[in-house]
């Protein structure tokens, strides 16, 4: 018996009272229904089973299974993201003195961009938020659906390297392939010797028209080509990033600051 014909089962007898409710709570267990079996002795306390119809009841059931699925969904992809930040859209500041369009903002929160695969570009001074922006917008694509992961951009270049020694580099370049979306936190801080610039290409290469990529830095993106110094390898890169980006910057003092002055 599939699932489907299992839930009718259960409704059907529940109706009937020809299935005690132990019965019940036991099959619900094993079939794995941990949403609605906690709304169906939630029911049974508050008797309001008696007060739907069998429509009524069966909608409330799945309806909570479906409920507990997708909150249990979005927990674990959250937890894989690993943010540096719990930060959310709703506790983003609009003010002027931070340069954000909230129009952009509100169109970049239905993560279309991810869809397009396009990448967002976040620059800005040290503390202006950029890495809470980016851990906002990629919570926001957790709640859509998206598989997202968020590196600090020094430690993920440390790790790729270890990774070349102990053989598992590819493997560690595929799982990142596979992500709809990559966060790239503090971009640009760490000097970018020959094997961090084909290591950043390899990344940008794979994601290149098939994924969306979120950067943040301090340093303006009109010094990144600098930062890589290699000229061949910062063209094919910095293609590959900028021409299908969203920029926003940051501005303003430091966040970081005003917060010590008001607790002062």
């Amino acid at each position: 018996m599939n699932i489907t014909n299992e839930y009718k089962s259960i409704i059907y007898k529940l109706k009937t009272n020809q299935m005690s409710t132990t019965a019940t709570i036991t099959k619900m267990k094993e079939l794995r229904l941990q949403g609605m079996r906690k709304s169906f002795e939630t029911s049974l306390e508050t008797n309001a089973m008696e007060n739907m119809t069998q429509d009524e009841f069966i909608s409330y059931l799945v309806q909570s299974e479906w409920e507990y699925r997708q909150n249990k969904r979005l927990q674990q992809s959250l937890y894989n993201a690993k943010f540096r930040y719990n930060a959310s859209m709703e506790e983003l500041s609009y003010n002027q003195e931070r340069n954000i369009n909230k129009n952009m903002i509100m169109r970049l929160a239905d993560s279309s961009y991810i869809e397009k695969k396009e990448n967002i570009i976040i620059t800005g001074s040290t503390g202006v938020g950029k890495s809470f922006f980016a851990s906002a917008l990629g919570h926001q694509a957790c709640i859509k659906g998206f598989k997202v992961i968020y590196y600090n951009t020094a430690k993920l270049f440390t790790k790729l390297k270890m990774a070349k020694g102990d053989g598992t580099y590819m493997k560690e370049l595929n799982r990142i392939e596979k992500q709809d979306l990559l966060i790239l936190d503090d971009f640009g801080l760490q000097p970018m010797d020959q094997q961090i610039r084909l290591s950043l290409l390899e990344i940008m290469e794979d994601r290149h028209g098939k994924r969306s990529t979120i950067i943040s830095s301090q340093i303006p993106v009109n010094k990144w080509h600098d930062l890589l110094e290699e000229k061949t390898i910062a063209d094919a890169i910095l293609d590959r990033i900028v021409h299908t980006s969203h920029r926003i910057e940051l501005k303003g003092e430091s966040l970081r600051k005003n917060k010590i002055t008001k607790i002062v």
